[in-house]
C-alpha cells in the first residue's frame, strides 16, 4: 500500500504541473492535439560516463540470490501430562507429537568458478535442508553444499551449470581505509542491489562475531540478506564477502563487516579440495598486552601478545613455551595483538617449522616449535574482561586452598594459591572486576601457596604495581594490580 500510495503522490503532483504549465505561452497543448508551438529538443549524444556503472554491469551478473529450507521439529499441543508421569515426559504440561516445521531463510552468495562453484557465508546456508540459487537471470539451480567452515563464517556451494560470470579476486591485504567500497547482494530479499561507501577500517578483530576475525569494515549500507554478496573495489575486485552488522534495530546504521578475500579464498580452497579446512595448533590461552602489562613485564612498545596458560602436551609446551611469554614475533613477523597471533597460526598448516620470539622476564629470545593439528582445541582466546581486569587487592578478603575449595572449584588435587573469597564493592579491585573465587598463583611471577605467602611477597613491594596470575574457571590469566594512591 506504501508503494502504491507513493506512486499516485507522484503522478498526482506530475499532473498538477502539467496544469500548471498549460497556462504558460508556447506550451499549451491546443484541444484539437496540435503539438506545441515549440518544440524541444532532446539531446542525441551518449550520455557522459560517471559513477560505478560499468563495475556494477559486470560484476551484478556473478552474485547470486541465496534461499534455503531448514526443517525442524517441535511439539504439538496434545494432552496433559499427570505430575505423577511428569518424569517419563520431561516435565508437566502439554505434550504431543513432534511435527517437522519449515523455515526458510534468504541471502546472497559470489559465483568463483565457470563451473558452477560459489562462496556465501556458514550461516546463511547452516543446517539446511534444501537450497535454493537463483542467478541473475532468473535461472534457478538446487545447490550442493560442498562444506563449510563456522570458524569463518564461509560456506561452498556447487550448482550444475557452466560457462557462468564470476568474481575476479584481489589481494585484501593491500586494502587501505579510505578506498571506494560496493557492496552487491540481495537485501531484505527484494532482489540484486548495489551500495556503496568507503572502508571504514581493515583487520577489525575481537568482536566475539566469529572466532576467526580479520574483518574488514565499511559504511556501505549492508542489511540482512546481503550475506554472503561481494564488497568489491573501485576496479570490481572482490575485497570480501559480507557477513554482518553492528545495529541495535537489525537494520544497517553504517558499521558493515566483510571477511577479507584472502581469508576467503584460503578457505574455500580447502573446503573445494577435502570439504574441511585444516589448521595449526600452538596450544597457548591469549591475552592482550595492556599497556599495564607491557609495563609490568618489561616489554617495550605496544605490540604482542600475552601467553596467560600452556596447554599439557601441547607443541607449546614441548618447545619451551611459558605461561607469561609475550610473542612479539612469528616467523619475522611482528604479531600486532592477541587476534593477529591466533589468524596467523590458524592459517598456517600443522608440521609447519615457526619460529616465535618472545619476552621473558624482561629478556628477548626466540624459540623455535613445531605446530600440531587442531582438532576440538582452540589455538587461543581473550579471557572475558581480560582488558579491564587490572585489579587491586586493596578490599580483597583470601583464604587458604582447601580440599573443599578445590572441590568447589573443580581444581586437580595438589593445586596451589589462595581463594578469593570476598571482595569490597567500593574497592579498586571491585571496579576493576576481581571476584569472589579467583584464585591468586603467582606474585610478581613468584609462586604462592599460603596467606602468609602471598602477605610476604605484597609486602616487598609495596609501592609498586604488583603483576598476579590468577585462575579462573580454570583458566589462567594474568592481571596488574596498580598500586596504592
Amino acid at each position: 500500500m506504501r508503494i502504491r500510495a507513493f506512486r499516485n503522490w507522484k503522478l498526482a503532483v506530475f499532473g498538477a504541473s502539467l496544469l500548471a504549465l498549460g497556462g504558460l505561452g508556447g506550451f499549451a497543448l491546443s484541444a484539437t492535439g496540435h503539438k506545441p508551438s515549440v518544440e524541444l529538443k532532446m539531446s542525441q549524444a551518449a550520455p557522459p560516463k560517471a559513477g560505478f556503472g560499468d563495475i556494477v554491469e559486470r560484476n551484478l551478473p556473478a552474485v547470486v540470490s541465496i534461499t534455503m529450507t531448514k526443517v525442524t521439529k517441535t511439539a504439538t499441543e496434545g494432552r496433559m501430562i499427570p505430575p505423577e508421569f511428569a518424569p517419563f515426559f520431561g516435565g508437566p504440561g502439554m505434550r504431543g507429537p513432534q511435527q517437522p516445521r519449515k523455515s526458510r531463510g534468504a541471502g546472497s552468495g559470489v559465483i568463483v568458478s565457470p563451473d558452477g562453484y560459489i562462496l556465501t557465508n556458514s550461516h546463511v546456508v547452516n543446517k539446511a535442508s534444501q537450497i535454493k540459487v537463483q542467478l541473475s537471470d532468473r535461472r534457478e539451480f538446487t545447490a550442493k553444499l560442498v562444506g563449510e567452515d563456522e570458524k569463518t563464517d564461509i560456506a561452498v556451494l556447487k550448482i550444475d551449470a557452466t560457462n557462468l560470470p564470476t568474481v575476479t579476486f584481489t589481494d585484501s591485504s593491500k586494502v587501505r581505509v579510505g578506498d571506494y567500497s560496493l557492496a552487491i547482494g540481495n537485501p531484505f530479499g527484494v532482489g540484486q542491489t548495489v551500495t556503496m561507501g568507503i572502508v571504514s577500517a581493515t583487520a577489525r578483530g575481537g568482536l566475539g562475531i566469529e572466532e576467526y576475525e580479520d574483518f574488514i569494515q565499511t559504511d556501505a549500507a549492508i542489511n540482512p540478506g546481503n550475506s554472503g554478496g561481494a564488497l568489491v573495489n573501485a576496479n570490481g575486485d572482490l575485497i570480501g564477502i559480507n557477513t554482518a552488522i553492528v545495529s541495535p534495530t537489525g537494520g544497517n546504521n553504517g558499521v558493515g563487516f566483510a571477511i577479507p578475500s584472502n581469508l576467503a579464498r584460503h578457505v574455500m580452497n580447502q573446503l573445494i579440495e577435502t570439504g574441511k579446512v585444516t589448521r595449526a595448533f600452538l596450544g597457548v590461552t591469549l591475552q592482550p598486552l595492556t599497556p599495564e602489562l607491557a609495563a609490568a613485564m618489561k616489554v617495550e612498545g605496544n605490540h604482542g601478545a600475552v601467553v596467560s596458560d600452556v596447554t599439557a602436551g601441547s607443541p607449546a609446551a614441548s618447545a619451551g613455551l611459558k605461561s607469561g611469554d609475550v610473542i612479539l614475533s612469528m616467523n619475522g613477523k611482528k604479531v600486532a595483538d592477541w587476534v593477529q597471533l591466533k589468524l596467523m597460526v590458524g592459517n598456517s598448516a600443522p608440521g609447519t617449522d615457526a619460529k616465535f620470539t618472545l619476552v621473558r622476564d624482561g629478556r628477548e629470545q626466540t624459540v623455535a616449535v613445531t605446530l600440531g593439528e587442531l582438532t576440538d582445541q582452540k589455538i587461543a582466546g581473550a579471557r572475558p574482561g581480560s582488558a579491564q581486569e587490572q585489579e587491586a587487592l586493596e578490599g580483597v578478603e583470601v583464604s587458604e586452598l582447601t580440599p573443599r575449595f578445590r572441590r568447589q572449584l573443580d581444581l586437580p588435587a595438589g593445586s596451589q594459591g589462595v581463594v578469593v573469597t570476598g571482595v569490597d564493592p567500593s574497592s579498586k579491585a571491585a571496579e576493576a572486576g576481581l571476584r569472589e573465587g579467583d584464585v591468586i598463583r603467582q606474585v610478581n611471577r613468584k609462586p604462592v601457596s599460603s596467606v602468609a605467602g602471598l602477605q610476604e611477597e605484597l609486602q616487598q613491594s609495596p609501592a609498586k604495581d604488583v603483576l598476579l596470575q590468577i585462575n579462573r574457571e580454570g583458566s589462567n590469566l594474568f592481571v596488574v594490580v596498580p598500586a596504592e594512591g
